[in-house]
């Protein structure tokens, strides 16, 4: 039964649901785990605070890596190409940064 599906009573609390902004995204890992660091970086101000922060097995970061590309894929075919401006860095659109640390 190595396909069989369970299903998950996943729970939302309120101040959750609500969402963080965060345009800067920090990557980094070890051999046992990666962590992603968002944050929010506001104009005229030198310092971003990282507003939430998860920690990943290696394989469920290349679920979540499969996922998001399956998901872009889908919102692409029903709303269109996401443009992401060229340039030397790895900025993307509106500062989004997808650095290493």
């Amino acid at each position: 039964m190595a396909n069989e599906k369970h299903q998950i009573d996943v729970e939302l609390e309120e101040a959750v649901a609500q969402g963080t902004y965060a345009n800067l995204a920090i990557i980094s890992h070890s051999t046992s785990e990666f962590v992603l660091d968002f944050a929010a970086v506001l104009p005229g101000v030198p310092k971003a605070k990282v507003k939430s922060r998860i920690i990943l097995a290696p394989e469920h970061a290349k679920r979540l890596l499969l996922s998001l590309q399956e998901n872009i894929a889908r919102y692409e075919a029903n709303v269109g190409r996401i443009n992401i401006p060229q340039g030397g860095s790895k900025e993307g659109i509106k500062g989004f940064n997808m650095g290493e640390a």
